[in-house]
């Protein structure tokens, strides 16, 4: 089921950079969001939603300054879309309950999929196992 909120309602619910970030399609700084170097076993779920993300399973150290992931943990509850922002191309990663920008994905991740998904901290919020 697709969620949807107006604008006061996100802005009420989120802190100013979560808001930036998944309503605004933001970018956090590199190595300044709290799950970059997490490692803590549990699951990372959308900040907006709720929704079921990410597996510290499938967490990996891909230097970028951003928690990184080799394939989501709910298929179903992530979609992908072409951004074409910044002068370049590239997958934008987002909530498919409520379309929160969550990063993009590249094709230079570690096997078994080679996928990473790079995910901004402020999209996420961690429930431990």
């Amino acid at each position: 089921m697709k969620i949807t909120k107006p604008d006061s309602e996100w802005r009420a619910q989120l802190s100013p950079r979560q808001y930036e970030v998944t309503r605004r399609q933001g970018t956090e700084p590199a190595f300044s969001g709290a799950y970059w170097d997490h490692h803590e076993p549990g699951v990372y779920r959308c900040v907006c939603c709720g929704a079921e993300l990410f597996s510290s399973q499938h967490k990996f150290d891909s230097g970028t300054g951003w928690p990184s992931y080799f394939q989501p943990l709910r298929p179903e509850n992530v979609a992908t879309r072409d951004d074409y922002g910044h002068s370049m191309h590239r997958t934008e990663v987002h909530c498919a309950q409520c379309g929160a920008h969550l990063g993009h994905v590249f094709d230079d991740g570690p096997p078994p999929t080679g996928a990473r998904y790079c995910i901004n901290s402020a999209s996420l919020k961690f429930e431990s196992e």
